[in-house]
Order: C-alpha cells, then structure tokens, then sequence
C-alpha cells in the first residue's frame, strides 16, 4: 500500500486498464445481443442511396484544340517604282474600300511623257485617217496605208505604256478593308522593298487549328465550331468549317483545319490566340452519371438496383465521356438504375433504401468513392 501511494503512476496504469476492460465487456455485450459481428452489414437494415435512371440521349464527342486567327486577306503595301512621295491620302487604322488611291509618287516625268506621246498618237491618227480617205481615189498605195495604220498602233501603244507608268505612281487598295501604321510621309523616297503600311480584310477571320488524326474521318466542312478569347470572356464566336488540311502532321499526328468566323463587328484581329471547340460525331447513346462508375483493376462498374430494391454490380463498357456523364457502350440498358451516392457502404446482393432518384442528364454531386477491388 506504501508503494502504491509512493508511486502515482501505477494508480493512473490501474485506471486505464479498468476503463479499457469496461469498454471490451460493453462491446461484447451488444455484439451478443445484436447477432454477432456480420449482423452490422445486412442485420442492421438496407443502406440509404441515390439512384439515377440510366436515359438515351443525344451525345457527342467535344473536341478542343488551339487555334490562330488569320484575316480574309492580308498583304504588305509597297510601291512598283522608285521614287518621291508626293500625297498621302489615309491615316492610321483607316477602313478603305478596293480601289481607293492611298498614295501619290513624283510623276512629272511622266506626264511630260504622256503629253508628247499624246500628240504623236494624234498625228498618226490624223495620218491614217487622210490616207484611208485617198485609197479609194488610187491616189496612193496599200502599202502607204499600212504603215500609217502601223505607226497609229504604235502611237496607241507607247501611249497605253506611259499611262501605265503614271498609273504604276497611284499605290490604290487591292481589297477593301482596315489599313495598319503609316510608315511614309510626304517627301519620303520609297523603293519597292519599303513598306507603306498593311491591309487586312478582317470582316471575316480564319481560324486554323490542329485535330488529331483519330478525328479525321468525322471532318468534313460545314461543321460548326464555337471560338472563344480570353480578350472577351464569356463571349462565343460562332463559325464553320471551310477546309481540311491534305496531309497528316507526322510528328504531332494532327491535321490542319481551317474555319471561317464572321468578324463584321471587327473584334477580332489576326494574330489572337482562340480556344476552339468543336462537335463531332453526334449520335443517340445509352449515357449515366459519371459518380456511378466504380473502377477496378482496369474495369468500369456500376450498381444497379433491380425491382426488390436489390443492389448488383455490373460490369460496364465505357466509350467518351463528358462533363459530368459517361457514354455506356454495354452492360445497362435504358430504364435501369444505377447507384450515384451510397455507394462506398454498398455490398452485392445488399439491399438498398433508396432516397431520392434522378435523371442520368443531371450528373451526381460529390466523387466517386467506391469500394476498392471486390472482385
């Protein structure tokens, strides 16, 4: 008794093992009274779950990719000749239409030129006019009357060359469309390998991206794509498909597509980094929420619960999913259900109470906690 008071420790030692043998005779007890230990999986009752009724409903694959905004047409403005900047027509970010005169080059040359040929191109029209007039009198030969006809030809063309020269000093717009920076002023002397600035036509933009090559046989042109920016958040651009690339990338195993996105706003410019989503192979498909499946050692699995409220695991096949739902190839059939949540206190052959059920097109809130392999 001395050393026991001596030593409190052993009276703390004393304590617990009472306790600990309390708590193993309770347990016992209710085990006992209970049915034993397997009474707490079937014995207690069936196990509270939701189901989801397995539907047909249209399906699709959704295919994502990157793509690169191109403008309908695009092109580097420079002149033919060299020479002096005498007018400059356009300002920065100008919209111009095809055909509208831009710039204006030195041409004083030229229009010298095309006043004398002019006059030459006169005269030999006079020449041949008054001989034609003088053949039907004999009064001169046929041969005087070709070379007056030759030097009117001549005259007509070195006139045509002139005016093509003074023309070659109008820098016009190829294509209607936006013009980018202005890189000349009055006075600047340009050469043809100068830029005057660029012209996009952005009222249609192209969109080239990559598919991969297991998609191929389901392109075809006229599918729509939806575009998306991270300059416009939330907004979707509508487009279809116009071209599929001719050949197979060989190291990424892609192929090139190009669609067309109307633009008429002009939001979007050449050059944007786009988000692309496209839909392929739309089909009718047996589909069910995706916290129903239980995976297992490589395999997919469900628990369907038949009439008696009975719950059986199938094995499933499992073909392309989307956010929320799986495509199920084989194992269910419409009309059955599946269990969504409950599901990690499931057994087979157990029997299910079940809570609430709900339509495969609503997906299952929470993660898919199964058990782990029971095969």
């Amino acid at each position: 008794m001395r050393f026991i008071l001596r030593h409190p420790l052993v009276i703390l030692f004393a304590v617990a093992a009472l306790a600990l043998s309390y708590g193993v005779y309770t347990r016992l007890t209710q085990e006992s009274t209970s049915g034993g230990p397997g009474m707490m999986r079937g014995g207690m009752g069936p196990v509270s779950v939701t189901v989801a009724v397995v539907s047909r409903q249209s399906f699709a694959d959704e295919v994502e990719s990157i793509g690169t905004a191109q403008a309908n047409e695009s092109v580097n403005l420079t002149a033919k000749v060299t020479d002096t900047v005498t007018a400059v027509h356009f300002e920065d970010g100008d919209l111009v239409e095809q055909g509208d005169i831009l710039v204006e080059l030195t041409n004083v040359a030229e229009a010298a030129r095309l006043s004398e040929v002019q006059s030459e191109l006169d005269d030999a029209r006079r020449q041949y006019e008054r001989l034609q007039s003088l053949i039907a009198t004999n009064l001169i030969s046929q041969t005087d009357l070709e070379a007056a006809r030759t030097r009117f030809a001549t005259a007509q063309a070195r006139l045509e060359g002139v005016a093509a020269n003074m023309d070659d000093r109008l820098i016009r717009a190829p294509f209607s469309g936006m013009l980018g920076f202005r890189n000349i002023s009055e006075g600047t002397l340009v050469t043809p390998s100068m830029v005057i600035t660029t012209l996009d036509d952005i009222s249609t933009i192209k969109l080239d991206f990559n598919i991969a090559e297991v998609f191929f046989a389901q392109l075809q042109p006229g599918l729509s794509v939806t575009a998306n920016s991270i300059v416009y958040r939330g907004r979707d651009f509508e487009g279809r498909v116009q071209n599929i690339g001719s050949r197979i990338d060989e190291v990424t195993r892609s192929v090139q597509v190009r669609a067309e996105i109307d633009n008429s706003d002009r939001v979007l410019r050449p050059g944007m980094l786009l988000t692309v989503g496209l839909t392929l192979n739309e089909r009718d498909a047996i589909v069910v929420p995706e916290a129903a499946l239980i995976p297992s050692q490589g395999r997919q699995y469900v628990f369907v619960v038949d009439e008696e409220n009975t719950a059986r695991r199938v094995e499933v096949e499992i073909g392309r999913r989307q956010p929320g739902l799986a495509e199920v190839v084989s194992g269910v059939i419409p009309g059955q259900r599946v269990i969504t949540q409950g599901i990690a206190q499931v057994r087979p052959g157990q029997a299910v109470r079940i809570m609430s059920t709900g339509e495969s097109s609503t997906s299952a809130a929470g993660t898919n906690a199964g058990p782990e392999d029971q095969s």
